[in-house]
């Protein structure tokens, strides 16, 4: 079979401009003609072999960069986006979308823009209350949506934040004391830490430079809220640099995105990069001894196995999303190609719905999607109990995974069938979106496939996909 060819004009553009660069000064190092490069840039040629190679010679570049990036998931988005009713007659085919999202990636995106403005115009006027109670009908991004597109297109690794909490940790020669550093560390700026029997995970007081944390956190989450702390005082500068990087179009979402980069910064303290990525490849990904080792939780080791994409230093892609009962997706990312809904929930056919009704336990799948790619995946309830009797229990699911072309480096993939097409559950993305015909479980008819429908006969759907 001969070698699928890479096109990759968006990303070379990309490399080029960060290194600030003309396409004339960039074409010689790589050692081809202006024109080439210039064609190589517009998708008019395939990224030669002989380019690859120069761009990791003469500039160090992790070469997966060029076949990896934005184009997946916003031809995820894009798709979404056009099952809206609206464009149903319009929408155009998935070729169009993968041209689109890998020749000019800066429309698809304004696509998106227009779309998630319109989606929110809609449903203002559906609550007339609502809208004749605003002095701003401005149409804007919901800030957290646009802080959750900052994360999902920065690939869910910020380098100079991950960096920064790398050399916080690099003092503390064993994992289970950096709760002692940060707790020097906030003395060191004048804070009180002391703990309490409050409702509240955390509470800081500016005035008294008092910081109370609940007596009824698991420890590791009171490390956790330390470390994040941490971040919002001795990493300011840091953390508003990347703010402004970021131009957030409301306060709102420049305070929620602050918020998660303190998270962030407090999750890769706890877990430093370097050393995680070691642990977790010794262990074979076991989230369990993972959890152990670097006094985290469950989920804290998910996430923060799926922020491993260091240029030249990356782990395995990862797919990591946190859901509730209901279905809906709270917490999202994919380093793989399988990439989540943006409304509405996950495709009910996913172990991660069936993680509520067998708490403590990890449930594994072998799944492929429409596009033929084959994932195992783990999922698990993260239910977080109120701290006492009577408190509100916040019940979560889990679900970690990867193309199973990773199977060995993962202890939960052992014992599993993966030579057989049959072990592998069929899932999706979105019913809108999947083009699966027999789905026992379709809510909605598939976009961009015309339906058959016998009166005379009822299936499993009152229709059949064509």
């Amino acid at each position: 079979m001969a070698a699928q060819k890479l096109y990759a004009g968006a990303k070379l553009r990309e490399m080029r401009q960060r290194l600030a660069l003309t396409q004339k000064d960039f074409a010689a190092k790589l050692g081809i003609s202006l024109p080439y490069l210039n064609q190589m840039e517009n998708n008019n040629r395939p990224v030669s072999t002989s380019v690859v190679l120069s761009l990791a010679q003469e500039f160090g570049f992790d070469v997966t960069e060029l076949s990896t990036g934005d184009s997946e998931r916003l031809v995820s988005d894009m798709r979404e986006a056009m099952a809206d009713p609206v464009l149903a007659e319009v929408a155009p085919l998935l070729a169009d979308l993968r041209l689109t999202a890998s020749n000019a990636p800066s429309l698809a995106r304004a696509f998106l823009h227009l779309h998630r403005a319109y989606r929110q115009t809609h449903e203002r006027l559906a609550s007339l209350d609502e809208a004749l109670g605003r002095e701003d009908s401005r149409s804007t991004p919901s800030p957290w949506d646009e802080v959750r597109d900052f994360f999902h297109y920065c690939d869910n690794y910020i380098d100079s934040v991950d960096r920064a909490a790398e050399r916080f940790a690099a003092p503390v020669r064993s994992e289970n004391n950096i709760r002692v550093r940060a707790v020097s560390i906030l003395g060191n700026c004048g804070v009180d830490v002391v703990f309490a029997d409050i409702q509240h995970l955390r509470i800081y007081d500016p005035a008294s430079k008092r910081l109370t944390l609940s007596l009824r956190a698991t420890p590791e989450t009171q490390t956790f809220q330390l470390l994040l702390q941490v971040a919002l005082l001795e990493q300011d500068k840091l953390l508003e640099a990347t703010l402004d990087f970021a131009r957030f179009q409301s306060d709102a979402a420049r305070a929620i995105a602050k918020i998660g980069l303190a998270n962030y910064f407090a999750g890769a303290a706890l877990m430093p990069y370097t050393r995680f990525l070691a642990k977790a490849q010794e262990v074979r990904h076991d989230l369990e001894r993972l959890a152990m080792h670097f006094g985290a939780s469950i989920e804290q080791v998910a996430h923060r196995l799926s922020t491993l994409q260091r240029p030249g230093a990356k782990g395995i892609p990862f797919f990591f999303v946190r859901v509730d009962q209901a279905g809906t997706i709270t917490k999202r990312h994919s380093a793989t190609r399988l990439q989540f809904a943006r409304f509405g929930g996950a495709c009910p056919l996913w172990n991660v719905h069936r993680a509520f009704e067998t708490p403590g336990q990890f449930l594994r799948q072998l799944a492929e999607t429409p596009d033929g790619v084959r994932y195992v995946s783990l999922a698990r309830d993260v239910s977080k109990a109120g701290g006492s009797f009577g408190a509100p229990v916040r019940r979560f699911a889990i679900a970690l995974g990867c193309e199973v072309r990773h199977a060995d480096a993962l202890i939960f993939a052992d014992g599993l069938d993966l030579t057989n097409p049959k072990a592998f559950e069929p899932i999706g993305i979105s019913c809108r979106i999947c083009e699966r015909e027999h789905c026992h479980q379709r809510s909605v008819p598939p976009l961009e496939r015309k339906l058959s429908i016998d009166i005379n006969a009822r299936g499993t759907l009152p229709y059949e996909v064509g």
